[in-house]
């Protein structure tokens, strides 16, 4: 027993979105953006952390020569420096993460319409996410196209 529709298949295709993402002008740029803006925070992060592990070196190598309580003021003020670098680290990371996603966002909001707009003009009646699509005729998948018809209109998006 064999399943059928009564639609013609040629009016189902579907759409690679990660690929779409990773490949379109506008996406590829806006995760390079991301990816130097990670790594120059990264960077920025290490130096911090290689500051304080010398200051706390320094710290412990002078242990013998402060007071208890000089160094128990230094021990405090190493920590809340510790504290503030992690707190702004996270805060970094987050900040990343949500540019990250507010880019995808507004990439995909992009896409919609250019679909629509194919749909329209090529008597397309369903478009399937490839990752919901089992298997499928190569000749089905319409993500090329979206790709450059989206280079062509958004060559380029404003990230955070």
């Amino acid at each position: 027993m064999g399943y059928s529709f009564n639609s013609n298949a040629e009016n189902f295709h579907f759409i690679d979105f990660n690929k779409v993402l990773n490949q379109s002008k506008s996406g590829a740029e806006a995760q390079k953006k991301l990816k130097n803006k990670f790594q120059s925070e990264t960077v920025k992060f290490k130096k911090i952390e290689d500051s304080i592990k010398k200051e706390e070196s320094e710290l412990i190598s002078q242990k013998k020569v402060l007071s208890p309580e000089d160094y128990k003021k230094k021990v405090k003020e190493l920590r809340k420096k510790v504290s503030d670098h992690q707190k702004n680290k996270k805060n970094s990371l987050n900040s990343i993460g949500k540019s990250r996603s507010e880019a995808r966002k507004k990439l995909l909001s992009s896409v919609n319409p250019i679909i629509q707009k194919y749909m329209e003009e090529n008597n397309i009646k369903i478009v399937f996410n490839k990752q919901s699509v089992v298997l499928g005729d190569k000749n089905l998948e319409i993500t090329d196209k979206i790709i450059l018809i989206l280079n062509k209109e958004i060559p380029s998006l404003k990230i955070n």
